[in-house]
């Protein structure tokens, strides 16, 4: 639903995109600057009461659910600043709030682009940060490895600059820790040169791509697939730079036809009819698959890059050591075939480099994601507690905007830096008002 001006009351139910979660918050405030921000923080803290930032709502998790006031940072959304630096890349500072579509066309425009991203666009930055969302690249990291600075409103009503060299550790929470350690106004991105990529997406078979896992992964900058379950098919991904080349991007009735009416109009269908008929899915997938033809195309890597997606699903995503992907993928296969689940939508299998982010999925690892996704018109229970049992023994590290079953117990055994995150969060919100319930559940009650 929409909202109205800068400071509504609530007058009703917010959900998330998924439609997991609801909140009823008792006001609905949205800052037309940093004064304004300062004052709803500052307000909220006084009053002993909760306050949760909320971008456009695509966390699968109850990140941003609050009964206190809810925060929305759309006129934060500015481009403030360019630095060039002398290694060639910018340091580009914005609002903390502008979309990602915004950000990429923004950078686009000044000649300039994302080393990486996902392949969604809608999100806010800042939502996109603090929840870890990646792309997939075995040599780059996620979105937030490419912030070197945040500009944020801690509990105290205090604005604070902060980055690698100021109050690091502040930093470490400010750049991903699901917005605990105050409100994000701005990000400092490090971001590069414009440049395109060639696409090349091809059918192919399970066992061909688990066999040459590591060539593909190693061999292009950034590799990806999907598989249909309860078949052998497989469309791989690759996507890599190109110099000295014009965009050769997909005709608009290629594009039309392929990524409208078919990953979209028509995988609707085939969803609803998973849902009514779910004894079907297993030739619905291999239609599916078979409707796959090969294609390369060159464009600029946002456009690339992003994918539209319009079909409403849930997702289970677990970061597992790199070397474990095949293995993982494998026994989610076994349990397909014992179980009889049905599976309409495709398994989603990306990497990542090794990063130091305190709360990064993949700290300390080189780090492959398994992503499961089911219809929102179909049971998803077992098939997502089947992936969680079997990550298990591999030490899977749920993403943190989307949906899991572990608490803070479990995640303190899986992120050797998560007291660290938490005696910053004492530190910068000693009386809570960055929290709700699904925090503490993940990261833990403070006193």
């Amino acid at each position: 639903m929409g909202w109205g001006g800068p400071g509504d009351p609530g007058v009703g139910t917010w959900h998330n995109w998924a439609r997991t979660h609801a909140a009823t918050p008792i006001r609905v405030a949205r800052p037309r600057g940093i004064d304004d921000l300062v004052r709803e923080v500052a307000a909220a803290t006084a009053a002993g009461g909760r306050l949760r930032a909320v971008g456009t709502g695509h966390s699968f998790t109850a990140a941003a659910v609050t009964d206190g006031v809810q925060v929305h940072l759309d006129h934060l959304a500015a481009f403030e600043h360019l630095d060039p630096r002398p290694d060639g890349t910018t340091h580009v500072t914005v609002g903390a709030g502008i979309r990602l579509s915004d950000l990429n066309a923004g950078l686009a425009a000044r000649g300039l682009g994302m080393r990486n991203l996902g392949d969604i666009d809608r999100q806010t930055l800042a939502g996109a940060i603090s929840t870890g969302t990646h792309g997939t690249g075995a040599l780059v990291g996620g979105l937030a490895t490419q912030v070197v600075g945040c500009r944020l409103v801690t509990a105290s009503g205090d604005v604070v600059e902060t980055s690698a060299t100021r109050d690091p550790d502040l930093f470490e929470l400010a750049r991903l820790g699901l917005g605990t350690a105050g409100v994000l106004a701005a990000v400092t991105l490090e971001v590069v040169p414009a440049f395109l990529l060639e696409a090349r997406e091809e059918p192919t078979t399970l066992e061909a791509v688990l066999e040459g896992l590591g060539d593909l992964v190693d061999g292009n900058e950034h590799f990806e697939f999907y598989w249909f379950p309860h078949t052998r098919g497989v469309l791989s991904k690759r996507n890599n730079r190109v110099t000295d080349a014009v965009a050769r991007p997909l005709s608009p009735l290629r594009r039309l036809v392929d990524d409208e009416i078919l990953s979209n109009g028509v995988f609707e269908l085939f969803n609803r009819w998973a849902a009514a008929r779910p004894t079907a899915v297993p030739r619905l997938n291999a239609v599916a698959h078979r409707t796959l033809t090969a294609r390369t195309y060159t464009g600029a890597s946002a456009d690339v890059f992003v994918a539209r997606r319009r079909v409403r699903f849930r997702e289970m995503e677990y970061a597992v050591p790199r070397e474990h992907v095949g293995d993982v993928v494998l026994q989610v296969d076994a349990w397909l075939r014992r179980s009889g689940e049905p599976v309409p939508f495709p398994i989603e299998v990306r990497f990542a480099a090794a990063d130091d982010l305190w709360l990064s999925t993949a700290h300390g690892r080189p780090t492959g994601y398994v992503a499961v996704h089911q219809y929102h018109r179909m049971p998803h229970e077992r098939y997502f507690d089947a992936l969680e049992h079997i990550v298990a023994d591999v030490d899977g590290r749920p993403h943190w905007g989307k949906m899991h079953g572990l608490d803070h117990t479990r995640l303190s055994g899986l992120y050797p830096r998560l007291a660290d995150a938490n005696r910053v969060r004492a530190r910068v919100d000693p009386t809570g008002t960055f929290r709700n319930a699904y925090i503490d559940h993940v990261l833990g009650p403070l006193p």
